[in-house]
């Protein structure tokens, strides 16, 4: 398992918009840091408003630091799967494009497998139809300041009250054990 300082692990998972999934992964017991950036692309530090373009390749994606005797990869990916669509191409909800496609992007072989059987999971509770790529993490960028811990200072903000706020409740109502305490 990829190992950090801290006995920390590190898996990067793109599940549309950032925003959503590290308003999530925030509030998960074992995480220690979300980082929302880009990856997979080809473009050198990119913007924001290159991704948005959907030509650098990039995928919107959160970092997560994550202690496995508190929470194993399984379980992150688990919820995961739950907090996002994973059958939808190039897609959620109403964002649209190939920056917000379903990915989990790995960090050592380890993790690949473990990765590969939970998808294989997901494959069979959705029939077939997850689109998740799973690759290596290459070419990573933290994105701008103003993206990080966006939900945390901008709740009211309209896409964060309606559409933030609706996957953090479902993650609360799903998995209220692996809930950070308060």
């Amino acid at each position: 398992m990829s190992e950090m300082a801290n006995n920390l692990s590190r898996i990067t998972l793109g599940g549309g918009c950032f925003w959503c999934t590290e308003a999530v992964f925030e509030r998960v017991k074992g995480v220690h840091r979300v980082e929302p950036g880009y990856c997979n692309g080809d473009v050198l530090q990119p913007t924001y408003e290159q991704i948005c373009t959907g030509n650098t390749g990039h995928a919107e994606v959160v970092r997560v630091d994550f202690a496995a005797s508190e929470i194993s990869l399984s379980e992150l990916l688990q919820v995961f799967f739950v907090i996002h669509d994973p059958t939808s191409l190039n897609r959620q909800g109403a964002d649209i494009g190939t920056q917000y496609r379903s990915g989990i992007y790995t960090h050592d072989g380890e993790q690949e497998q473990e990765a590969r059987a939970v998808l294989a999971e997901a494959q069979t509770a959705h029939r077939g139809q997850v689109v998740t790529e799973l690759c290596p993490e290459r070419n990573y960028w933290p994105a701008e300041s103003y993206h990080q811990r966006y939900y945390a200072r901008n709740p009211e903000q309209g896409y964060c009250a309606f559409v933030v706020a609706a996957k953090v409740d479902k993650f609360l109502a799903t998995f209220a054990r692996l809930v950070r305490p308060a």
